[in-house]
This record gives C-alpha cells, sequence and structure tokens, in this order.
C-alpha cells in the first residue's frame, strides 16, 4: 500500500498570522479529502540540516496547530510578498515547486506585447514616467495609472477627460478613496507625480495604462475575473468567470473596494445580448489558454493564473492583468459554491498529479536500468 503523499503549502507567516488563511485552511482540508498530508509553512519553518519542517494546519478551535512534519514532496508557492528571506528560499533548490517563480507586471507587460500571439488583446502600457503620462493623456480619453508591484486595487489611479478638463478618482495605499477635479494637463501631471511619490510600494515602479470604457454598468466600472488551472491530469481549464461591479464612481471593480460579483451572463448577456455574450465568453477562454501558454514557456511550469478581462462598451475583449497566485471569492461571492470548491481544489490535484508523474518515471528508471537475467543453459 502506497505511503500518503505529503504536500507543502509555502505562505506568508508572521507569529501564528498567515496571509489569506481562509483560503489555506481550504487548500489544507481539499488536500485531506483527496488523501494526501498537505500542511503549510512559512521561510523561518525551514531546517535544512535536520531535513524537517514545522508546518501548521487547522485547529480544532479555529486557530492553527503546528508540528514537525515531513519534508514535502512538492510544495505549491503562495508566498504573495517579494521579501528577501523568500526569495533566498525560493531559489535555494532546497524543494520542487509546482509553480515557478514569476515576474513583476511591467516585464509581464512587455513579454506579452511582444509576443504577436497575445499582442492584440493587450492595452498600451508603459512605466511612468512624466513625458510618458503627458503622451498617454493626448491619446487616450482614459488613462490608469498603478503600481507595478501592487494588489488588491491599491493605489490604482484613473485619469478621464471629461467636459473640457479632468477628473482623477483612485483608491490609496488604505483604500481610502481619493478624488480631484483639474482643468489642465500641467496640473494633471504635478497631482500624479505626487500620487505615484505617495503611493510607491517598497520602492516599485509605476506603470501608465491605456484606459478602457468598461462602463457595461452606468456609473460603474465592471471587469471579468477568470480563473484558469492545471487539473489532475496537468492539462490547462478554465474553472469559471465572473463579473465584478464596481461602486458606483469607483476607478475600480475590485471587490477589496466594495466591488460585488455577478455570474457572467447575466450582466454580460443583458448589455450585448445572448449570442454576442457567448462570442465574447469564447475569446476569454481562448485568451486565457493563449496567455497561460505563452506565460509558461517564459517562466517555466505554472499551475493557475486569474485574469482580470475587460470588456469594453463595444464588446471588444482586452487582457487588463495577469496573476499566477490568485484568490477564488469571487465564486463565494457569487453563490457558486461548487467552482469555489473546484477552484480550491485544483491546485492539490495538479500537485498529486505531478507526484505520480515522477513516481511513473522513477519505477521506469528502474526497471531499465535493473540488470537482464543471464539465460540458463542446459
Amino acid at each position: 500500500m502506497s505511503l500518503k503523499k505529503t504536500i507543502g503549502i509555502l505562505a506568508w507567516r508572521e507569529g501564528k498570522r498567515f496571509g489569506e488563511p481562509h483560503y489555506l485552511r481550504q487548500l489544507v482540508r481539499a488536500g485531506r479529502s483527496l488523501g494526501a498530508e498537505v500542511y503549510v509553512f512559512s521561510h523561518q519553518d525551514v531546517y535544512a540540516r535536520e531535513k524537517k519542517i514545522r508546518g501548521f494546519v487547522p485547529g480544532s478551535a479555529g486557530g492553527w496547530e503546528s508540528r514537525w512534519y515531513a519534508w514535502p514532496q512538492i510544495v505549491i508557492d503562495r508566498y504573495r510578498r517579494r521579501v528577501p528571506a523568500y526569495m533566498k528560499l525560493r531559489h535555494s533548490g532546497l524543494f520542487e515547486f509546482a509553480n515557478s517563480p514569476f515576474s513583476k507586471k511591467w516585464r509581464v507587460t512587455q513579454l506579452l506585447t511582444d509576443d504577436s500571439r497575445v499582442r492584440h488583446w493587450i492595452p498600451e502600457t508603459f512605466v511612468y514616467s512624466p513625458a510618458k503620462m503627458r503622451k498617454m493623456l493626448e491619446q487616450h480619453l482614459i488613462v490608469y495609472v498603478k503600481p507595478g508591484n501592487g494588489t488588491g486595487g491599491r493605489s490604482i489611479l484613473k485619469v478621464s477627460a471629461k467636459g473640457g478638463g479632468y477628473e482623477l478618482s483612485g483608491r490609496d495605499k488604505s483604500y481610502a478613496r481619493k478624488t480631484a477635479r483639474l482643468r489642465r494637463a500641467d496640473d494633471v501631471g504635478r497631482w500624479v507625480k505626487r500620487w505615484v511619490e505617495e503611493q510607491r510600494i517598497s520602492g516599485g515602479n509605476f506603470l501608465v495604462q491605456q484606459g478602457l470604457d468598461l462602463e457595461l454598468v452606468r456609473g460603474r466600472v465592471a471587469d471579468v475575473r477568470l480563473l484558469i488551472q492545471k487539473d489532475g491530469n496537468g492539462e490547462w481549464r478554465v474553472t469559471g468567470c465572473g463579473v465584478r461591479v464596481g461602486k458606483s464612481g469607483s476607478s475600480t471593480s475590485n471587490l477589496h473596494g466594495g466591488g460585488k460579483a455577478f455570474p457572467f451572463h447575466l450582466l454580460v448577456a443583458r448589455r450585448f445580448g445572448e449570442d454576442r455574450a457567448q462570442q465574447i465568453l469564447r475569446e476569454c477562454h481562448t485568451m486565457a489558454h493563449a496567455i497561460a501558454r505563452v506565460l509558461e514557456e517564459h517562466f517555466g511550469r505554472m499551475m493557475e493564473f486569474g485574469l482580470d478581462i475587460g470588456v469594453d462598451v463595444n464588446g471588444r475583449v482586452w487582457l487588463i492583468e495577469v496573476n499566477p497566485k490568485p484568490g477564488r471569492e469571487i465564486f463565494r461571492q457569487m453563490g457558486a459554491m461548487d467552482l469555489y470548491a473546484e477552484a480550491v481544489s485544483r491546485p492539490v490535484q495538479f500537485a498529486l498529479y505531478l507526484l505520480a508523474e515522477k513516481e511513473a518515471k522513477d519505477s521506469s528508471k528502474t526497471v531499465t536500468q535493473a540488470p537482464g537475467r543471464k539465460r540458463q543453459t542446459g
């Protein structure tokens, strides 16, 4: 009888506080239901010399319980902060990871823009400079200014040309809403320069991106969040998608900023009709598979991506952003608990597939290398 497979989940931890604790608990439980031993650990829990790890699992009283665990056969990386200790561990060669290290938003945008298979879905994007900001304002009615290393909709600013002037709206690092109305482009340039200086995250850069008219609902920004994952056979599959609709007057649709989640067809078919909505959905799926293939070619083996997709008021599909460590809360917010369960389970299914593949390779190697029997002669 084969032993239980051991899977580690690498995540940020401070004391007994983990980043995204609810999801990590669900991941451990999904692993158990699939017959694997799954635990969560952080960079400070690894004792390489002794080949042991202090791992954490959900406790019966709602907290976390820790004990020593066997070295993981494979690790799923959910660490979402690029701190030096994590980066050192990530590149140490101590573990086999199910997902490869990824790059910053600007590098990813460059790669996708340079690839003829996917560039038609990418809005025009540059690293922020006052000169680039001025040029983008001349060319586009809407421009977004966003951190190259941000997450959750923080520090994103929307600049719209309206009524002979400009409207600025965004959420700062604390998700507090900021707005301004300015008459001249020079005033916008100074305001944005100050925003970039104040909102910079850990010394990262800012990007300026062609804005899209995503007002599928009057007075509200809407976009599509699509989750594509590897399944238990190692194949890319679209798990599901939904539409996020921002609060009235908000510059983003992000759920952290008070946005709401709706099923794709409920919103898109209402706007464009059933047939056009089906075409748009098919294009979203096609784009997701193409983006996943291109990024995997560049970065190595990946296991899932969350795509933020813009469907503009004319029904054109655009890639806004791609995240290699995506959330899946949109399914819970929509009440699609079957999709949520599948979205949680798939990373563990894929990790188990990789272990089965490795086991099969190792056993075939053993058979090939085994010395053949000498034929007995009478």
